[in-house]
């Protein structure tokens, strides 16, 4: 006989996730708590109604279709349920053996919640609730009805965002001066009505009708407005399951920039980039001379395409050299900040790709190409210009804090350290530097932070060619191709 597979929450949060009566339940607040599992086995208890329906939802179908994303997450949850079985036409769902069904579906933008008019679900699943906009999760509520005799709900999960709706709406289990969770209010109901976009809340059912029919709902109606709601949070160490089967992960968690590890380690809600909480200078190590280990080099730039900028102050054009060495530390070792007319730019990234291929070697020029046929048109100008050098030239994606996070992460080190993973050179650019740095992402200028950022991101990327052996070829030959 084969060992039977128990399909259950763990104790803690997860259970009590599953067992909550409240309309609306709003799941996690750090990364590894066990979110994505709890959603999943929350329709389980309906397995058996033929006339229950859930729709699971993610902003983006690759967070559902890709390896280890939500249908395969589905797939190690549902596949020891006997007699239930993929199918992924009409849409990506699962149906159990009495006539139950889960699936899966992405709202990418707030008009895909156009094509759910008229739909009836019993349960609506948000995996990674601060991902949606408002205007999402309220209309999908309005769809958020049945006749299966199960009293329609919605349930979420998610990770801190300070600029969520979401953390806005959960405010009141969320201590405001510190951003975390309030434990003893971790799973308590309150019930709320939304009139003309506004939320009120309440302690009981009973006030939020009054509090409906005082903003004018009729009485009758004003019956079927509340909803309860709640938050239960959870972190990592919740999840004794995970912290077993891989203890690497809150190394990884640790390892994470200071914004990054408060919300993802500690389910921070209030925390986000700040000056002086992504790069501190006393965090690096100043080194008097270039270290001769460097396997790879590549300048970031940031170019001020005029004179000025959009609201008239002085543009800057930013180039900043890092070099990643032998032993995985990084050392910034020439950093170019300069006001310029368009027409000088062009001369400056010349002479420093010059400068740059006679003092140190193989070097990769790293590049932005602005959006639209310009950009195109001067990226091909400047590979051109730059012919027998290494140069890539890509557009950016993200904002400028996001593409900064993986070079704080190194510059910060891991929680337990003094100093992270960055080395500096002494020398006369380092107070401009700092200065704005530290003061990223507040600072009018933020050029050499995104001109770093680029370097960075470039090297990891495998977008730079590895160094040769030392003894292979001569330096000069390197450029003879």
């Amino acid at each position: 006989m084969k060992n039977k597979i128990i399909l259950g929450p763990q104790k803690g949060p997860q259970e009590r996730f599953l067992a909550t009566a409240a309309d609306i339940c709003i799941y996690g607040g750090a990364a590894g708590g066990g979110k994505t599992y709890g959603l999943l086995l929350e329709p389980l208890r309906h397995m058996n109604n033929p006339n229950f329906n859930a729709v699971i939802f993610r902003r983006e179908y690759t967070q559902i279709t890709a390896p280890g994303g939500l249908w395969d997450s589905a797939r190690k949850v549902y596949s020891y349920v006997q007699g239930a079985y993929p199918l992924k036409t009409p849409k990506l769902h699962w149906s159990f053996k009495k006539g139950a069904t889960v699936n899966f579906a992405h709202l990418n933008n707030d008009d895909d919640c156009e094509s759910w008019q008229g739909s009836q679900i019993t349960m609506i699943g948000f995996d990674e609730l601060t991902h949606f906009t408002e205007y999402q999760f309220f209309y999908m509520l309005s769809r958020n009805r049945t006749d299966s005799g199960v009293t329609p709900y919605v349930r979420a999960t998610c990770n801190p965002d300070a600029d969520s709706w979401s953390a806005t709406f959960i405010s009141w289990w969320i201590d405001q001066k510190t951003g975390y969770p309030i434990p003893e209010r971790s799973g308590k109901i309150r019930w709320m009505v939304r009139v003309n976009e506004a939320i009120h809340w309440t302690d009981t059912r009973q006030e939020a009708v009054e509090v409906a029919v005082e903003n004018g709902i009729g009485r009758e109606q004003a019956e079927t407005m509340p909803k309860s709601v709640t938050f239960i949070a959870s972190t990592l160490q919740d999840n004794k399951i995970l912290m077993k089967n891989d203890p690497s992960y809150l190394a990884n968690l640790q390892a994470l920039p200071l914004v990054d590890r408060e919300r993802l380690l500690y389910g921070n809600w209030k925390i986000k980039a700040a000056a002086g909480l992504m790069f501190k200078r006393t965090q690096v190590n100043m080194v008097e001379k270039i270290p001769d280990d460097v396997i790879l080099w590549c300048r970031g730039w940031d170019l001020a395409a005029t004179s000025e900028d959009e609201d008239g102050n002085p543009a800057y054009t930013a180039g900043v050299l890092l070099g990643k060495r032998k032993n995985g530390r990084y050392i910034f070792a020439d950093v170019i900040n300069k006001r310029l007319a368009a027409s000088d730019v062009r001369k400056l990234v010349l002479m420093t790709a010059q400068s740059d291929r006679a003092t140190y070697g193989r070097v990769c020029q790293r590049l932005p190409q602005d959006p639209g046929q310009a950009g195109k048109e001067q990226a091909q100008s400047y590979l051109k210009m730059l012919s027998g050098f290494i140069v890539k030239i890509m557009p950016e994606s993200g904002d400028k804090v996001t593409r900064a996070e993986p070079l704080s992460a190194m510059w910060q080190g891991t929680e337990t350290m003094d100093v992270g993973f960055v080395d500096v050179l002494i020398a006369d650019w380092n107070g401009m530097f700092f200065n704005q740095y530290e003061s990223f992402p507040q600072s009018d200028f933020k050029d050499m932070v995104d001109a770093g950022a680029n370097a960075f991101n470039t090297i990891e990327s495998g977008n730079t060619y590895s160094a040769p052996p030392a003894d292979s070829l001569s330096k000069d030959s390197y450029w003879r191709k």
